[in-house]
């Protein structure tokens, strides 16, 4: 892929990645002004808001500093939520896969990241970090075990595509807000549990004691569908990623059937991530939770998938082989390592 190409990449990444801070942002004050309205500490009076927003302000200093912590620290906290651990070359495998990334660093000509390894029998992979620079790829010892070299290229070039379009960064800061937002909402319904939409503090204008119960159902509302849209934002951005970055692993290993021979082999297993969660879901290759690695291509289901249907991604992969060209490249691969 072009250096122009990647500099495009990485402008599209900064403006989306600004305007998901800003939506972020934008949920938590909005869930901030609803407290401060139904706790009383603003209040509508002839149609106008008076008072003092505490919790509207410690709402947006929250946002701030987890879009700090997700830009500077997302990366240790997603590998600390996964139990990864730095990957060195105490096996033979293992210095196969070390040498796979700098051949991928290589030829994306980019930075090495730094590799990480979690010890789940199930075979997967994932990039994170700010920029380049500060990036990791972290395999599952499932991948380690199960993928011969050439697979091995397909997927670390694919993770190595994350890292050089800046997905990375975009992906990370998805996670630590899709976390943030969870926590607020589930204060908000704790708040109301414990009676803090009480009706102390209530205007003697029937109007303006109509807008603030209004405002107040608006906030229980918000609450709900907040997680809900931050989780769809996240699968949409996610699904968008994927191919892309699986047209980018062809180019940076020059062979299209090594991913696609990756990608059918994981099809094959039933292997859930033991420490897949949802907030992290998004960052692999494939979905690493149990149960929602199927091929269904409904709207419903794509909606709420993190990733494309791996039949659909198989198919592009085949299509840049041809069908037969890509029949008998597998079947020369299978006699090869037979």
């Amino acid at each position: 892929m072009a250096a122009n190409n990647f500099r495009a990449l990485e402008a599209t990444n900064r403006r989306e990645t600004a305007v998901l801070v800003v939506v972020f942002m934008l949920l938590l004050g909005a869930l901030g002004l609803g407290l401060d309205i139904a706790a009383h500490d603003v209040a509508i009076v002839d149609g106008h808001l008076v008072g003092f927003p505490v919790l509207t302000i410690a709402a947006l200093v929250f946002a701030g500093v987890q879009s700090m912590v997700s830009y500077y620290s997302g990366a240790s906290l997603v590998l600390v939520s996964l139990h990864g651990r730095p990957l060195t070359a105490d096996t033979a495998q293992h210095q196969v896969v070390l040498d796979v990334i700098n051949e991928m660093a290589t030829a994306a000509r980019m930075p090495v990241p730094t590799p990480y390894i979690i010890d789940d029998p199930s075979p997967n992979a994932f990039a994170t970090g700010r920029d380049p620079a500060h990036s990791v790829i972290c395999v599952t010892q499932g991948l380690v075990d199960q993928m011969d070299r050439e697979e091995l290229q397909g997927v670390i070039g694919h993770e190595m595509s994350h890292v050089a379009d800046y997905d990375i960064r975009t992906m990370m800061m998805i996670a630590v807000m899709v976390g943030g937002i969870a926590m607020l909402s589930d204060f908000v319904y704790r708040w109301m549990f414990w009676g803090g939409f009480g009706g102390r503090g209530r205007s003697s204008n029937n109007r303006d004691n109509q807008a603030a119960a209004l405002i107040t159902v608006a906030v229980i509302v918000l609450a709900a569908v907040a997680p809900i849209f931050s989780q769809l934002l996240a699968m949409a951005v996610s699904r968008q990623r994927e191919y892309l970055a699986d047209a980018s692993s062809v180019e940076f290993t020059r062979n299209p059937r090594a991913l696609l021979r990756a990608l059918e082999h994981i099809a094959k297993i039933e292997s859930p991530l033991k420490q897949g969660t949802a907030g992290t879901a998004h960052l692999f290759i494939v979905n690493p939770r149990e149960g929602l690695r199927d091929d269904d291509e409904g709207f419903f289901a794509n909606l709420f998938s993190t990733h494309p249907p791996l039949s659909r991604r198989i198919a592009r992969l085949q299509a840049l082989l041809g069908a037969a060209g890509a029949s008998a490249i597998d079947d020369a691969s299978t006699q090869a390592n037979n």
